[in-house]
């Protein structure tokens, strides 16, 4: 019997998605679910299977290599510029020139937000940094790790140069017909979970507003006079870097990344900026990018003896450590595409038959999305395994006749994973994030769910009016004006609440 384009090739993200739910152990459900297709593909022949198996990562791998590159050299330069302690001489100025708890706070935002290569960078960098400053304002721990937290996977999913984007850029079955960056890049609009997020984060944060969990948290610390923390042993500072440590190297980054795509799209040749970004080659311009700001970094700092020759070295391998979960996900996550694709299983053959037909299902199928990865992501605690195995079975479903359309629906799929990923407790960024503000880890999941929950309610309408409208821009419009009165609503109960007190 032949399994490829029927109900059976639904098997492979099934096994993999409800073996995720149930263990919660990503690596092994992905792997699996992998090996479950590859069976049915080979007629339950269990040698030819795991030959297969092997045979579909090594293509992948071989084909996403520049990915996994840039992952090891992003890693370096981050364990570069934490152990240079550019960060610790940064939270030392932002001492000193920080005065308000407000202002401590905007700074630890704007921080979050700069630092939007890579989410663990981000949660271990703004945490180490901020705490003295957050601590001198008698800002809680928790109140820090939401912040940190809400400018971590938030920010680098919709930033074009990140390791997000590589991921998500690299998440597209192969002969798909089209450009993986090109279509992250278009998620970004409609991408309404990051987006409210950092809205929202900045009208309480300007506001000076709290409520629900984290305002019952603020009044118990106040209480007691003191709050429960953790130790951090994540951060080892071994140089005596200064602020131009830290944001001199995460410039040259961003410049050399883009300096990286206008040359593989052409730029030299006499092609146009728009023209040469649009036809870039990403993954490799992330390689050069982040390779040159490796030298810039080792000439740099061996100049001005910000670190030795032998720490510097020894970067190499904690920052290839760093970032082993991360490639690990992605092998398994290329793989499973791999073997529900056009050349095994196929997948796409099957669902386009039995919903492209269906009008309702189409409209619904944004929202749809959302829900599905936002309750993955919750369970498994990783955002790169959700989307790696949505966005494949996406593609198929919504097809490439109307890009928007399949735009906003990845928008979908990378706002619930993204979500999902913030409030779950076993997620690997909310863990750091928590690490990252030496605050009680259930202390931050309970304070920061109440928040995520709520912006997630004003994305799912938003996802639903623009698919049952077909108009995406609307979604998002939706979304924000649902955002806008949720803090209106907020804003005029914290004054009846102080008009009372």
């Amino acid at each position: 019997m032949d399994f490829a384009s029927t109900a059976w090739a639904l098997i492979p993200p099934i096994v993999a998605i409800a073996l995720a739910l149930i263990t919660k152990e990503v690596y092994m459900s992905l792997l699996i679910g992998i090996i479950s297709g590859a069976l049915l593909y080979c007629k339950f022949n269990v040698l030819s299977a795991v030959e297969t198996t092997f045979n579909i990562m090594s293509d992948k791998i071989g084909g996403n290599v520049n990915i996994l590159i840039f992952l090891v050299l992003l890693g370096i330069v981050v364990a570069l510029i934490t152990k240079s302690g550019a960060s610790r001489a940064y939270g030392d100025w932002a001492s000193r020139t920080i005065k308000s708890k407000r202002g401590a706070l905007l700074a630890t935002i704007f921080l979050g937000m700069f630092i939007f290569v890579d989410d663990y960078f981000n949660c271990l960098t703004v945490g180490t940094v901020m705490r003295p400053v957050t601590d001198k304002h008698k800002i809680t721990r928790a109140k820090l790790a939401y912040v940190i937290d809400a400018t971590a996977a938030p920010v680098c999913i919709v930033a074009p140069i990140s390791s997000w984007a590589a991921a998500v850029g690299s998440s597209l079955p192969e002969g798909s017909g089209v450009d993986g960056f090109n279509l992250f890049l278009r998620t970004i609009p409609f991408n309404l979970y990051a987006i409210l997020t950092i809205i929202f984060m900045l009208f309480i944060t300007i506001k000076g507003i709290d409520f629900a969990a984290m305002k019952k948290y603020e009044q118990k610390v106040i209480k007691a006079g003191k709050e429960e923390t953790t130790s951090d042993d994540s951060m080892t500072i071994s140089g005596k870097g200064k602020v131009i440590d830290i944001v001199l190297p995460i410039v040259v980054l961003i410049v050399l990344c883009v300096a990286g795509m206008l040359y593989t799209g052409g730029i030299l040749d006499g092609v146009g900026i728009i023209d040469a970004f649009a036809d870039c080659d990403a993954s490799l311009a992330l390689v050069l990018g982040s390779f040159f700001t490796l030298v810039f970094i080792f000439v740099f700092y061996m100049i001005r003896r910000v670190i030795t020759f032998k720490d510097f070295c020894a970067s190499f391998v904690d920052g290839f450590k760093a970032m082993t979960p991360a490639i690990l996900i992605l092998c398994l996550a290329w793989t499973l595409s791999g073997v529900c694709g056009e050349d095994y299983l196929y997948i796409g053959g099957f669902v386009s038959e039995v919903v492209g037909g269906n009008a309702v299902i189409g409209m619904l199928l944004p929202c749809v999305f959302f829900l599905v990865a936002l309750g993955l992501a919750f369970a498994t605690g990783t955002s790169w395994g959700t989307f790696g195995i949505l966005i494949p079975i996406a593609l198929p479903v919504i097809g490439t006749g109307d890009i928007n359309v399949l735009a906003f629906a990845v928008a979908a799929i990378l706002a619930g994973a993204v979500c999902g990923d913030h409030i779950s407790p076993i997620s690997d960024t909310t863990i750091l994030a928590s690490a990252g503000a030496q605050c009680n880890h259930i202390n931050h999941v309970s304070t920061q769910i109440p928040y995520a929950l709520l912006v997630a309610a004003c994305c799912f309408v938003g996802y639903l009016v623009g698919g049952i409208a077909g108009n995406t821009w609307l979604g998002t419009i939706v979304g924000l004006v649902c955002v806008a009165v949720l803090l209106l609503v907020v804003t005029v109960l914290d004054k009846k609440e102080k008009a009372v007190a």
